[in-house]
């Protein structure tokens, strides 16, 4: 088993002398049982309940007290009732039982030296608006795809990985980190495809497993739409999202459709719900707090990338070009960069954030914003001379932030630049392969001696 970024934040869970019931959220398929049953190495003994089957089910239906369900439990799977035994309990598809959520509450309260992890890719969907996990009692992590830092790892290209440890990273592994993120980005980190890919090296192959993953999408509606209706509004946008990912849209008409705004709108709350999208917005403000506008056009970001490329037939494109910048209008580098962003986010409901001005006399968009410190820095991703970067330079005349970050195929270098206007700055050229350390090398470079000057 591959272990995931975040076992490194359920060891800290684990520690905790005031831990909580675990609750870890994500879409379908992207490894949220494999990475507890890996964790479940930490412990003495592993109890795992999946209430999707009758027996499971039925422990949280006929017991009316804690101290019940913790005895059979504990009989059923041979765990002797000593304290000082490490026990990890992991209820899987938790939202099929609003008594086990319930129960979620007295295990804090009263069984605190059990570790609890309970997971369910539907969870907001499909429970009744009226019943909610008990405040206060229960914490959450949330997982994603695979990064490209943990695809090294399912490479085992651990040359590599020591490779980035080193900041700046040393210029002789530049070419094999720019090719093995290309072939990152083409097949995604969806873990059934980066498996089977890594096992194979076979993009027809994982074809399958793409079709697959979009008929479980799909049948997912029955269990979260309100009406007849609305299933086929999801489904539209489920189908139409896999190829227009990485464009800021309009609700009404999407998808090339006759559904009104109100209908598209509901229809994508829910499916951000299951993690399926993202509906980023923007901000017109270069300070913090930099609050969101949702009057402004959303952008629109799926799952994976890997799901974008196979559904809009781009895979072709991304295999022979030397750049991934240019491919898809250059949608793809932006969307792969949204998606390194938001692996480096371990909570639900913090999201991406981009920047607009849209005034009559000019226009100006910013790809990403990053909170680093105490600033707020802007990102673009693009391929050209710097010089072309005119959105930058005017984020950057209003901004009070010294450092900014241009994310392109090309090596680590900083280069001193000014504003159309003359104001001087720092560019950080990243290159794609170090997004997943962007918070590294801002740090870097504001050591560096001329950001000092």
């Amino acid at each position: 088993m591959i272990k995931r970024d975040l076992y490194h934040e359920l060891l800290t869970w684990k520690s905790k002398p005031e831990r909580k019931p675990l609750i870890i959220r994500g879409a379908r398929q992207v490894g949220k049982t494999t990475l507890v049953k890996s964790f479940s190495e930490e412990f003495d003994y592993f109890i795992y309940l999946n209430l999707e089957v009758k027996g499971d089910f039925i422990i949280f239906e006929e017991n009316n007290s804690l101290e019940q369900i913790v005895t059979l439990l504990y009989f059923k799977n041979k765990v002797p009732k000593n304290p000082k035994n490490k026990v990890l309990l992991f209820i899987d598809e938790i939202q099929n039982s609003s008594n086990a959520i319930r129960f979620l509450r007295y295990f804090y309260e009263e069984h605190n030296h059990i570790h609890v992890i309970a997971a369910g890719s539907l969870l907001e969907s499909v429970l009744d608006n009226k019943f909610s996990f008990p405040v206060g009692r229960v914490e959450y992590l949330l997982l994603r795809p695979f990064s490209f830092h943990e695809y090294l790892i399912a490479k085992e290209m651990n040359h590599v990985l020591e490779a980035l440890k080193t900041i700046p990273v040393p210029d002789y592994a530049h070419l094999v980190l720019k090719e093995t993120f290309k072939e990152y980005v083409i097949i995604g980190g969806m873990p059934e495809i980066v498996m089977n890919f890594v096992k194979n090296t076979d993009l027809v192959r994982i074809g399958d497993i793409y079709q697959s993953l979009l008929t479980v999408y799909l049948d997912d509606v029955e269990k979260y739409a309100k009406s007849a209706v609305q299933v086929n509004i999801i489904r539209h946008v489920i189908e139409s999202v896999m190829r227009l990912a990485g464009e800021r849209i309009k609700f009404e008409g999407f998808g090339n459709s006759n559904y009104k705004s109100k209908d598209i709108s509901e229809a994508m709350r829910t499916l951000e719900k299951t993690f399926l999208i993202r509906l980023m917005y923007p901000t017109t403000m270069v300070k913090k707090p930099a609050l969101v506008n949702k009057r402004k056009s959303p952008k629109l970001q799926l799952l994976d990338t890997g799901l974008l490329n196979h559904f809009a037939q781009i895979q072709e494109d991304l295999l022979i070009g030397d750049n991934i910048d240019t491919v898809f209008e250059g949608k793809v580098a932006e969307h792969i960069v949204g998606q390194e962003l938001m692996s480096l986010i371990k909570l639900p409901l913090v999201q991406n954030l981009f920047w607009v001005k849209e005034k009559k006399q000019s226009n100006a968009e910013i790809d990403y914003l990053i909170f680093h410190e105490s600033d707020i820095h802007p990102i673009e991703v693009k391929l050209g001379k710097t010089g072309r970067l005119r959105s930058l330079s005017e984020y950057m005349d209003l901004s009070a932030s010294k450092v900014a970050v241009r994310v392109y195929s090309g090596e680590l270098r900083i280069d001193q630049v000014k504003t159309l206007r003359g104001r001087p700055y720092f560019l950080l050229n990243l290159p794609f392969y170090l997004v997943h350390k962007i918070y590294d090398y801002l740090t870097w470079v504001k050591k560096e001696s001329a950001y000092q000057t």
